[in-house]
């Protein structure tokens, strides 16, 4: 089993990044698929989640209409569109796979993304 994150860089605030995550191992179209973050001494947090079927995302506040998050099953990917980025946003994004029905999940290595001036 593997996520692969990738996309990851500097860039300067207002600008976009986009993130991928490659899914490997296991099948793809059974795990829900979520972004999380974590910045510099604080705890790891969601930041956005599409369901296995993709029909159904959800954001945390702080990056609604900012950031979309989407898959393509037939490519077993994940992405985060990232815009209008801030400050704020700066820390190692993680992708998270967790099956629909059953115990597993998996985590990617994390790509770290820096937003500054």
């Amino acid at each position: 089993v593997e996520l692969v994150e990738s996309g990851g860089g500097w860039v300067q605030p207002g600008g976009s990044l986009r993130l991928s995550c490659a899914a490997s191992g296991f099948t793809f179209n059974n795990y829900d698929m979520s972004w999380h973050r974590q910045a510099p001494g604080k705890e790891r947090e969601l930041v956005a989640s599409i369901l296995s079927f993709g029909g159904f995302t959800s954001y945390a506040d702080s990056v609604k209409g900012r950031f979309t998050i989407s898959r393509d099953n037939d490519r077993n990917t994940v992405v985060l569109q990232m815009n209008n980025l801030k400050p704020a946003d700066t820390g190692v994004y993680y992708c998270k796979a967790v099956r629909r029905f059953g115990n597993s999940n998996y985590w990617g290595q994390g790509t770290q993304v820096t937003v500054s001036s």
